[in-house]
């Protein structure tokens, strides 16, 4: 149920960080993959991991604040592979800012490239899922998706979006035999947030908040990653997978011991 031997996938930010790691991971549970970046060359490295695993990869350029470029990038994926069964939504960015400072283009670029261009990716690719009457689509969310935080009012509003999307299309696209789930990372350190990570303080506020006491490693996404795409998940939809180490639970620093 969990194999993914003949599969084509479609992951969107695949350059770096989680992107990569779902590209990597897919790839080793049997799937051929298209990988995608603003630039050709950033996706040089996962190309050729992805490659060294017996997959095929295909690299394309795409800029989902691009209208023209998310249905060029769809169109090249679906006329190399001849279709695409998986989709994992994850290009996305932040800027970390308190709210009085949050300027109108920081809002824009944020929720455009998180929640707008992530909508327009899925709503590219879904005609040729319709069309077979099957498809997988993972939306990458957040634990802000269910959780406030200082710095980041309009990225936690663009997860927040992607998780009430999620329902949306699951609803919309259920009868066509399309699952649309959302994958919700909780704290992984990453290329995009690594400078929170140099303050050791910060990372033991964190630490103390979660009920497993580690930040995230790249590859305990990669279970959720594999299941969601799988036959494994096909009577779930619509659903927020957390994969926080239960940070969402609400914890606070751990009472002293007896």
């Amino acid at each position: 149920m969990f194999d993914l031997s003949g599969k084509k996938a479609f992951i969107s930010g695949a350059s770096r960080g989680l992107g990569r790691q779902f590209a990597l991971a897919l790839a080793r549970a049997g799937t051929d993959v298209v990988i995608t970046s603003r630039t050709l060359s950033s996706l040089e490295s996962t190309t050729s991991e992805v490659k060294d695993l017996g997959k095929e990869c295909l690299p394309l350029e795409m800029d989902v604040l691009e209208e023209k470029s998310i249905k060029a990038a769809a169109a090249a994926a679906e006329s190399h592979f001849g279709r695409i069964d998986i989709l994992i939504n994850n290009a996305g960015c932040n800027i970390r800012k308190p709210a009085v400072e949050v300027t109108w283009d920081d809002w824009n670029t944020i929720l455009d490239t998180n929640l707008r261009g992530a909508f327009f990716l899925a709503q590219a690719l879904a005609p040729g899922m319709i069309s077979r009457n099957y498809g997988r689509v993972v939306n990458i969310g957040s634990v802000t998706c269910v959780a406030g935080y200082a710095g980041l009012a309009p990225y936690g509003a663009s997860r927040g979006g992607i998780r009430q999307m999620t329902m949306s299309l699951a609803h919309d696209w259920g009868s066509h035999g399309l699952t649309v789930n959302c994958l919700a990372p909780g704290w992984f350190k990453t290329e995009q947030n690594a400078a929170l990570y140099e303050d050791k303080g910060w990372v033991e506020y964190v630490e103390e908040r979660i009920p497993l006491g580690r930040v995230g490693k790249p590859d305990d996404l990669d279970g959720t990653c594999i299941f969601l795409s799988s036959d494994a998940s096909a009577y779930i939809t619509g659903q927020t997978i957390l994969v926080d180490g239960g940070i969402s639970v609400g914890a606070i620093r751990a009472l002293p011991k007896s």
